[in-house]
């Protein structure tokens, strides 16, 4: 069982590089908000830059759930998911870190992936709206990518004695 467990820690971690490297590779490639002014063409967009866009954006969003399950996983496996989820004792560490992973992996598929669809042209929408959801999709990009800063502090701090202070 103790393999079960090893499966699950290092598919969280793989998994999580790929997401939080995602994010963080957009702010370091797009520090800056620069909304979208029409000019571009659709027709400019090629068969292979349409499909390394599709494949980009699945492998990070498809990681985001991997993380999520195998972090649950940990917890369910290990007997701590109840009480890490409620926030208490010992476990409220490791379980602030399971609610921010859930907040971001909801706004991830509920604010950010909806829009970016629009931006991103996958979704059919008139450029008023895709210029709006451009603004959507950078702020809640940004979002997930604060919010890995305190979501990683809680995940290391509940194996290295912080809950002793809580």
């Amino acid at each position: 069982m103790a393999l079960l467990d090893f499966a699950f820690r290092w598919a969280h971690i793989l998994f999580a590089l790929v997401w939080i490297g995602h994010n963080y590779a957009n702010v370091v490639k797009h520090p800056s908000f620069v909304p979208l002014n029409g000019e571009a063409s659709e027709t400019e967009r090629s068969a292979a830059l349409e499909a390394r866009m599709q494949r980009e954006h699945g492998t990070f969003r498809y990681a985001s759930i991997v993380v999520w399950v195998s972090g649950m996983a940990m917890l369910w496996y290990r007997g701590w998911l109840v009480d890490a989820l409620r926030l208490e004792g010992p476990y409220a560490v490791i379980g602030m870190g399971a609610w921010i992973g859930t907040l971001m992996l909801l706004n991830l598929w509920l604010v950010l992936w909806p829009h970016q669809k629009k931006v991103l042209g996958f979704v059919p929408a008139p450029m008023e709206e895709r210029v709006r959801c451009s603004r959507i999709t950078f702020l809640s990009s940004r979002t997930n990518t604060i919010l890995s800063i305190p979501l990683l502090f809680f995940m290391a701090a509940s194996g290295h004695g912080l809950h002793l202070f809580v």
